[in-house]
């Protein structure tokens, strides 16, 4: 029953945990939930006005660039998290079948020696 619960739970956080994962197109990751990023704003010099007002799209620019940096590193650092979580899940799976299959070859391999000596 136990093993059935982690099992779901596993599938549930796993299924979560793909909706908010990154994806990666031509060796570029992107985060997939923040958004646009931001396009840099142009000064414009041609006069005080032009400036004044320039001056006022960088600086909401910047709030959205701050935003949407934020949510690209908190977005990475989970797909970071997550790649790393599988991988190591993946890797205890591995060695679970490896000393299985050892353990079941060394008693196999126990019993048909004393097999053999008991023939003898």
């Amino acid at each position: 029953m136990l093993k059935k619960t982690i099992c779901l739970l596993m599938m549930f956080i796993s299924q979560a945990s793909v909706v908010k994962a990154g994806t990666v197109t031509d060796g570029v990751w992107s985060p997939s939930n923040c958004g646009a990023e931001p396009i840099v704003p142009v000064i414009k010099q041609a006069t005080v006005e032009d400036y004044n007002k320039s001056i006022t799209v960088i600086n909401k620019w910047q709030l959205k660039a701050n935003s949407f940096t934020n949510c690209l590193i908190n977005e990475a650092n989970a797909d970071n998290a997550l790649i790393a979580k599988t991988a190591n899940e993946q890797q205890s799976q591995f060695r679970l079948a490896v000393d299985k299959i050892k353990s079941n070859t060394d008693a196999a391999k126990t019993r048909l020696d004393k097999a053999l000596d008991s023939t003898k």
